[in-house]
């Protein structure tokens, strides 16, 4: 099943879960709101920082824009700030 994965993806999933984790455990260190509040802040940023590195490479042509490899960052974002909430409970 995830065998067809291209390689490229699965490094963007990679990649995704450490800033879902860091920004995460930022967001609830700089935020004095709730949980689900400071969670949501967390998807909106890994959102905002994995489609804009991928407007960034269609702006400059420094790399491809590839809107899955975005899609695959936010994945793996989202597992890292899954991986993040226990710690914060």
């Amino acid at each position: 099943m995830f065998k067809n994965i291209a390689p490229d993806k699965w490094r963007h999933f990679w990649v995704g879960i450490p800033m879902g984790i860091f920004l995460q455990l930022v967001a609830a260190w700089i935020l004095p709101a709730s949980l689900t509040t400071v969670t949501i802040v967390a998807f909106i940023s890994v959102v905002a920082i994995s489609y804009g590195f991928e407007l960034f490479s269609l702006v400059t042509k420094i790399g491809h824009y590839d809107f899955y490899d975005a899609v695959a960052s936010v994945i793996g974002g989202t597992l890292g700030i899954g991986i993040a909430l226990p710690f914060l409970l």
